[in-house]
Protein backbone atom coordinates (compact mmCIF):
# COMPACT_ATOMS: atom_id res chain seq x y z
CA UNK A 1 0.00 0.00 0.00
CA UNK A 2 1.24 3.52 -0.97
CA UNK A 3 1.18 5.22 1.70
CA UNK A 4 2.08 8.73 0.17
CA UNK A 5 5.60 10.38 0.02
CA UNK A 6 4.86 11.93 4.03
CA UNK A 7 3.99 8.74 5.54
CA UNK A 8 6.49 7.31 7.56
CA UNK A 9 6.26 3.44 8.03
CA UNK A 10 4.67 2.69 11.74
CA UNK A 11 7.53 0.53 12.49
CA UNK A 12 9.79 3.92 11.98
CA UNK A 13 8.29 5.89 14.55
CA UNK A 14 10.11 7.56 17.31
CA UNK A 15 6.66 6.64 19.52
CA UNK A 16 5.70 3.35 17.41
CA UNK A 17 5.90 1.35 20.51
CA UNK A 18 4.44 3.63 23.19
CA UNK A 19 0.42 2.43 23.83
CA UNK A 20 -2.14 3.60 21.23
CA UNK A 21 -4.12 6.29 21.68
CA UNK A 22 -7.36 6.95 23.33
CA UNK A 23 -8.73 7.93 19.34
CA UNK A 24 -6.80 5.04 17.72
CA UNK A 25 -8.65 2.65 20.52
CA UNK A 26 -11.97 4.16 19.63
CA UNK A 27 -11.60 4.16 15.70
CA UNK A 28 -10.19 0.60 16.20
CA UNK A 29 -13.51 -0.74 18.27
CA UNK A 30 -15.66 0.95 15.52
CA UNK A 31 -13.75 -0.68 12.96
CA UNK A 32 -13.51 -4.12 14.57
CA UNK A 33 -17.68 -4.11 15.67
CA UNK A 34 -18.32 -3.73 12.27
CA UNK A 35 -15.85 -6.45 10.98
CA UNK A 36 -16.63 -8.61 13.75
CA UNK A 37 -13.39 -8.75 15.70
CA UNK A 38 -11.44 -7.99 19.08
CA UNK A 39 -8.91 -5.59 19.42
CA UNK A 40 -6.14 -6.73 21.83
CA UNK A 41 -5.81 -4.13 24.51
CA UNK A 42 -1.99 -3.96 24.86
CA UNK A 43 -1.48 -2.69 21.49
CA UNK A 44 1.18 -0.15 20.59
CA UNK A 45 0.69 3.06 18.64
CA UNK A 46 2.63 1.77 15.51
CA UNK A 47 0.67 -1.57 15.46
CA UNK A 48 -2.63 -0.23 16.18
CA UNK A 49 -2.16 2.24 12.98
CA UNK A 50 -0.89 -1.65 11.42
CA UNK A 51 -4.53 -2.99 12.77
CA UNK A 52 -6.23 0.07 11.34
CA UNK A 53 -5.41 -0.01 8.00
CA UNK A 54 -6.11 -3.64 7.59
CA UNK A 55 -9.42 -3.42 8.92
CA UNK A 56 -9.86 -0.21 6.76
CA UNK A 57 -8.84 -2.32 3.93
CA UNK A 58 -11.37 -4.82 4.20
CA UNK A 59 -14.62 -1.92 5.29
CA UNK A 60 -18.14 -2.94 3.30
CA UNK A 61 -18.51 0.59 5.05
CA UNK A 62 -15.40 2.43 3.68
CA UNK A 63 -15.33 0.00 0.62
CA UNK A 64 -18.47 -0.18 -1.34
CA UNK A 65 -18.57 -2.72 -3.97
Amino acid sequence: MDRGPLEKDPEDWATGDEPMTAPQESYLQTLAREAGEEVPADLSKADASKLIDELQSRSDRLNPS
